[in-house]
């Protein structure tokens, strides 16, 4: 039912993976080891306390304090069927078994002279796996003290341990490299090792319970499921649910459905996030430097030697995505540019590389066009290349003496035609050119370098970051400058379109995250995260905004709140101080209680009248006021059915009266039935709290207190407590005025009008006899009467006016 986490020196536990219930303060160090064991949960700090709580009260149940220059706790475990009994594991290689009811220490195993790094629950009951810092594997009986078997594995420390369940006697045990290696208990030898199966040190293995499946998990944000079907016990990859290992630098949407977002790494791998479900993510995997060279890994190439550094720009196109690679991406520090395909998963067959000798020149920016065939390649050295996605060759270049710029390609775009190629460099310029016959057409000088840019294809609209901070806004057709925005206080990281190009957001090393909207050439929104964001997409169908941050390794989403109501978006003036959004995580439950406060104020609250005029409801539910003139009936139809009654049995002898004519006597309780014993309700009724503060209510003027007992009561609450407003009830003629003055109040005031009613017309039905004896309440009653009919005049204006406007919109020929 719980999960729980450690954070510094608080242990939190979540319910339903969603919302933390119970917070363990207590250690004062960060804690290091946790281990649930059924009611109680024991945790371990770095300074050697170790603590036993109550997981449903919070508290200490029990303390330990341990010397970490003698016993520092590294491994804890519960050994099966060894009631209230823990064992511990040290760095310095012994062992200890507590009893954590009584406070107790049972038994120290003096250890293998290492340090212990692991301890596991084997199948078998008293039998323990053991792993070590220094890679060796003792499988030891706790209950004889005895070493039955052991293992030493190559790869350093052992990170984790996991049995094997459904039959064979299977050992797993995880390496700091990311290598699993599988060990046959009953032969004693290694089987079959997986490696890299994380990219980090493998933090956690785990069997599921009778099922040929191992669950893995690493620092490398990836949790992965391997099943036993292979020959000669081998595993291999059955699902994997992962993210990036290292933050995102860039990110696009893919695709003109909004649904998948292409991410590109620090770790070098290029995957698919989507925003339907989990289940349709996508890792393209990590690109390698050559095919053939990867064939020759098993040769003595190392795993590192052969990959590609970490991509820095990317392009896609769906076109003809099914056809050949969709996908080009520049890497850090190479000229060489490689293509991908989305639908395989895979690395693309092509790398694509200018022609000639090029020094030390990278790719910097790359465009693939509308049409999914040509691709656009800028480098470092101011060269712009062209080359055909099908063959992957090279069709030709811009510029004079093979450069178009003197300076590094900052970005490059083509229009929707393949009718434009647009470049701009750091020697300032913006140039257009040519795409088929690659001669320029004009240029655009700008007042500092650029440091990137985007264009929207439908408007024609290409959006520069320059190095001082700003942004202008070119029309491709009139190659002009159409907006100049300045706000930004760091350098632009990324920005993009919405779908319609109303919109402009960008983010930058400032932390904010601003939308301009280019018609009034304004700011519009703007708002602060607390890490600088260094990504941007809006998705084509303009629901989401999707952002990548620094030292973050997830992709957050971004809701437009535009289309699910009117939002106004007014300019924001110069000297407007954004506000700080939190990103989503877990927060602290100060800040919980900050955001909730804030909420509170923002809720509006509405007024109990909004106006004189106008007359408001009770919002009861109907059964409290609209069945009170048929309590009768409706007790009547629910009375139940009495069962049919025995006749009193007859004497044996019959007692008769003596006299000359023979007659029978009557017993002796029919002379009494004929007298009631049913007392008045008024000399044994007590006052209510409604009759007491109606009383008081009538020196006062304020109705507010019984009015408001009288909305809490049901329907045969209330006929009791108008029943005994009349003296044969308990009360005086004087409550019966006080009850009329009541509901003049009520009408007066046009609040609660249904109630007003109802009340009134149960009033009259149950003492209308009595108040025409009464000449004070006739005088109330006759100047009830009339607001009544005050009331009644207005509304029923209001409501032939609405009726007669009906009517004409109905039968009118519009």
């Amino acid at each position: 039912m719980l999960v729980f986490a450690a954070s510094g020196r608080t242990v939190y536990a979540f319910a339903r993976n969603k919302e933390v219930v119970i917070q363990y303060v207590g250690h004062k160090q960060n804690v290091c080891l946790l281990l649930p064991m059924g009611d109680q949960l024991i945790s371990s700090d770095n300074s050697g306390d170790v603590i036993v709580w109550d997981v449903q009260g919070g508290d200490i149940y029990l303390q330990l304090h341990f010397d970490p220059n003698t016993f520092d706790i590294s491994a804890m475990m519960h050994p099966s069927t060894y009631l209230n009994k823990v064992l511990l594991g040290s760095s310095q290689g012994a062992l200890q078994l507590w009893n954590i009811k009584t406070s107790k220490l049972l038994y120290v195993f003096p250890g293998w002279s290492a340090g212990v790094t692991v301890l596991q629950q084997s199948p078998a009951v008293d039998v323990v796996g053991v792993g070590m810092a220094t890679g060796r594997i003792v499988i030891h009986n706790i209950r004889l003290d005895e070493t039955l078997m052991s293992f030493t594995q190559d790869w350093g420390p052992i990170s984790s341990l996991a049995f094997r369940t459904d039959g064979p006697p299977i050992m797993a045990s995880g390496s700091p490299q990311g290598h699993i290696a599988f060990w046959d208990l009953e032969r004693q030898q290694l089987i079959n090792q997986q490696r890299h199966a994380h990219k980090t040190a493998v933090a956690g293995a785990t069997f599921l319970h009778g099922e040929p499946l191992l669950v893995t998990n690493g620092a490398d944000n990836a949790i992965k499921v391997w099943i036993f079907d292979q020959e000669g016990g081998g595993a291999r990859l059955l699902r994997c649910r992962q993210g990036h290992s290292a933050p995102p630098t860039t990110i696009r949407h893919h695709g003109n459905d909004g649904k998948n977002i292409l991410s590109a790494g620090q770790d070098g791998t290029l995957q698919s996030f989507s925003t339907v479900h989990e289940r349709f993510n996508k890792n393209l995997g990590h690109g390698s430097v050559s095919k053939k060279k990867e064939k020759k890994k098993k040769k003595g190439l190392s795993y590192d030697e052969l990959r590609l550094p970490a991509i820095t720009a990317f392009s896609s196109a769906v076109a003809r995505q099914s056809d050949w690679d969709g996908i080009v991406a520049c890497h850090r520090n190479r000229l060489t540019v490689t293509t991908w395909n989305y639908l395989r998963c895979t690395m693309g067959a092509h790398q694509l590389k200018p022609p000639g000798p090029r020094g030390e020149a990278i790719a910097t920016a790359v465009d693939i066009t509308s049409c999914g065939n040509f691709a656009v390649i800028g480098s470092s050295c101011g060269r712009v290349d062209v080359y055909n996605l099908q063959s992957g060759l090279h069709r030709g270049f811009y510029g004079d003496n093979e450069k178009a710029h003197r300076g590094v390609v900052r970005g490059v775009a083509t229009d929707t035609l393949n009718q434009l190629t647009l470049t701009c460099g750091s020697d300032w310029l913006l140039k257009f050119w040519r795409f088929k016959k690659k001669t320029l057409q004009g240029e655009l000088k700008l007042n500092a370098a650029p440091a990137s840019m985007r264009l929207h294809r439908d408007s024609g609209m290409l959006a520069m970051a320059l190095d001082d901070f700003t942004l202008i806004v070119v029309d491709i057709e009139m190659r002009k400058v159409v907006r100049k925005f300045g706000g930004h206080h760091g350098n632009i990281t990324d920005m993009t379109f919405s779908p319609d190009s109303r919109w402009l957001v960008t983010v930058g090393m400032d932390c904010t995250i601003r939308t301009w909207d280019l018609p009034s050439g304004s700011l519009v929104d703007c708002f602060l995260v607390a890490m600088a964001p260094v990504g941007v997409s809006m998705s084509p169908t303009g629901d989401f905004l999707a952002t990548a941050h620094v030292d973050s390794l997830g992709v957050y989403l971004w809701a437009n709140r535009s289309l699910c109501g009117p939002v106004g978006l007014h300019p924001l003036p110069s000297d407007y101080q954004p506000a700080e959004e939190m990103l989503p995580g877990v927060s602290t439950e100060e800040t919980l209680q900050d955001i909730s406060l804030e909420d509170a104020d923002d809720v509006y609250q509405s007024a109990a009248q909004l106006g004189a005029e106008l007359v408001t409801l009770s919002l009861l539910p109907e059964s409290r006021w609209k069945s009170l003139l048929h309590l009768d009936t409706i007790k009547k139809r629910n009375k139940p059915t009495a069962p049919p009654v025995a006749p009193p049995t007859a004497p044996f002898f019959l007692p008769t009266v003596p006299g000359l004519t023979p007659r029978f006597e009557l017993p002796l309780g029919t002379t009494h039935d004929a007298q009631s014993k049913v007392l008045p309700w008024g000399s044994l009724a007590q006052r209510s709290e409604f009759i007491s503060s109606l009383e008081s209510a009538l020196h006062s003027g304020s109705f507010d207190v019984p009015l408001r007992l009288l909305r809490e009561c049901g329907p045969s609450a209330l006929s009791v407590e108008l029943a005994s407003l009349t003296s044969e009830g308990g009360g005086a003629s004087s409550l019966l005025v006080g009850f009329i003055r009541m509901i003049d109040s009520m009408l007066a005031t046009g609040r609660d009008f249904d109630l007003s009613h109802a009340y009134l017309a149960l009033f009259l039905k149950l003492h209308l006899r009595t108040l025409s004896q009464d000449a004070v309440a006739m005088a109330a009653l006759l100047q009830l009467s009339s607001r009544l009919e005050a009331g009644w005049a207005e509304l029923r204006s209001s409501f032939n006016q609405s009726l007669c406007l009906l009517s004409f919109t109905k039968s009118a020929m519009l």
